[in-house]
């Protein structure tokens, strides 16, 4: 799972722009940082043979061999840089094609997942340890080198869209080696995979001869439910929840018709982790649609799965928290707070990099001048281990005013009349509070970052409602963190 999840490093480029050169370049530094670190489970004892990105930085997938004398190579992939709903939405699942192998009957799989597939199997590295040439051809080369004994096995190995992808490269590579010298043993190890192909493909994969083909799954992770059973998920989640709302059910009702009719199956055999659903996030528990997705997301994660097979964390990539002051001009200094900031760290406003900066030795503060633009953007900051995510509080606005947020509630619950105090940015007098639709009648500003407003009266005393905050024509985004509970009258 270790190696699978050191595939999205560096996965986002940098928002000011990035050739996929320099951004090869900047995936294969982080991965060799992490391979030496004795700290994961990988244990130092793994080696970076080979690595490409697909054009437009679609798709990933690299080599690795073992140094501890096992004889052990890795192919890893990565599935499309995307939150899961745009990885059900890259699926196309509607039609299937022919797989490129043999087997009767012909297998076949979605016209998707062969997309993706054939852009990991064509892409050429371009730059070292193996410039040049493609996933096939690198294996092949890797394994000539290796001693005779102990025979070579070779792994294959995903986290989502990247579990797909490696069942779909885990036959191919076992045909292709037929006419390579040394013939090597081949496993397929996959985590959170959404189905590649239908009964034919599985058919096709079962009759291969693997050592290991395990199909590793948190048992509440909806992406491995797609394409077989994703109707089921809906009735998620259990006792504290969350539970799916409307919205939810027909998101979920929406995808499942994709398929067309396509009857999909999953390969391998399935080992489940987290049946008693005792790996949550117990902030995202209201019957929300942001608290549910955010769960999935939760569930789906790397660090989750992890966390499930008992490995070590994988270092996380830069995360920015807040920026101070967050409005301005050009050649202002701000503050850059967060976590994750490494002296090889860049910072962007959108589409423009900071060209002056000074980073903490903390790795909590980067202090930066503001570079040339406009409007309301977002700071993030990149390392060799990716991109920090765009978030409402690492917002700058040239010219002001200040962007309105809402970052937590205290209490997060209680009855109508309940003062709920408000915290965030870029609050002023005379500002407005809603608590879903309907407007507080009692607002009592207290600073720039807080607000003190009564829960107004509801139809439905007994839901979940986002608490937003209005300031001239400005508005608050809603998000978990403004989530407020009535508990009745």
């Amino acid at each position: 799972m270790t190696l699978a999840a050191l595939a999205s490093t560096g996965a986002t480029p940098r928002p000011s722009g990035e050739t996929l050169e320099h951004q090869t370049a900047r995936i294969i530094t982080g991965i060799n940082a992490q391979l030496s670190d004795p700290s994961l489970a990988t244990q130092n004892a793994w080696q970076l043979v080979w690595l490409a990105l697909s054009d437009a930085n679609a798709n990933m997938a690299y080599i690795a061999k073992s140094t501890n004398g096992s004889n052990e190579f890795a192919v890893a992939a990565r599935g499309t840089d995307a939150d899961w709903t745009d990885i059900l939405e890259d699926l196309e699942v509607g039609k299937v094609v022919p797989f490129p192998e043999s087997g009767s009957p012909k297998p076949v799989v979605s016209k998707g997942a062969k997309d993706a597939f054939d852009r990991v199997t064509n892409a050429r590295s371009i730059a070292s340890p193996s410039p040049n040439v493609t996933l096939v051809q690198a294996l092949a080369a890797a394994l000539k080198a290796a001693p005779s004994s102990p025979q070579p096995t070779v792994y294959l190995t995903g986290h989502s869209l990247g579990g797909c992808i490696a069942t779909m490269l885990a036959p191919y590579l076992q045909a292709q080696a037929k006419t390579w010298p040394k013939q090597p043993k081949f496993a397929v190890i996959t985590y959170a995979a959404p189905t590649a192909g239908l009964q034919s493909f599985v058919d096709y994969f079962n009759s291969l001869s693997w050592v290991i083909d395990e199909r590793q799954n948190n048992a509440y992770d909806l992406v491995p439910h797609a394409w077989a059973d994703l109707d089921t998920t809906a009735g998620w989640y259990p006792s504290p929840g969350p539970q799916a709302t409307d919205e939810v059910k027909l998101l979920i009702g929406t995808f499942s018709q994709r398929t067309k009719g396509n009857v999909y199956v999953q390969p391998g055999t399935l080992c489940l982790m987290n049946t008693g659903y005792t790996s949550l996030n117990k902030s995202l528990v209201n019957k929300t649609t942001q608290d549910f997705l955010g769960q999935v997301a939760f569930q789906h994660a790397n660090s989750t799965y992890l966390e499930l097979v008992g490995a070590p964390d994988v270092p996380s990539g830069p995360e920015v928290t807040d920026v101070t002051p967050s409005f301005g001009a050009a050649g202002d200094t701000v503050t850059v707070n967060g976590t994750g900031f490494s002296p090889d760290s860049v910072v962007d406003f959108d589409q423009f990099a900071c060209t002056k900066l000074d980073i903490d030795p903390s790795g909590l503060r980067i202090t930066a001048q503001v570079p040339s633009g406009t409007g309301v953007v977002h700071v993030r900051v990149t390392n060799t281990l990716g991109t920090s995510p765009a978030v409402a509080m690492g917002q700058f606005a040239y010219g002001g005013p200040a962007p309105v947020v809402v970052s937590a509630v205290s209490p997060t619950s209680g009855k109508v009349g309940t003062p709920v105090t408000i915290s965030g940015e870029g609050f002023t007098e005379g500002a407005t509070v809603h608590f879903k639709d309907k407007a507080s009648d009692s607002v009592e500003f207290v600073s720039t970052g807080q607000i003190i407003a009564t829960a107004p009266g509801l139809l439905d005393v007994q839901q979940t409602v986002n608490i937003t905050v209005t300031v001239g024509k400005a508005t608050s985004p809603t998000s978990p963190a403004d989530e407020f509970t009535y508990t009745g009258r």
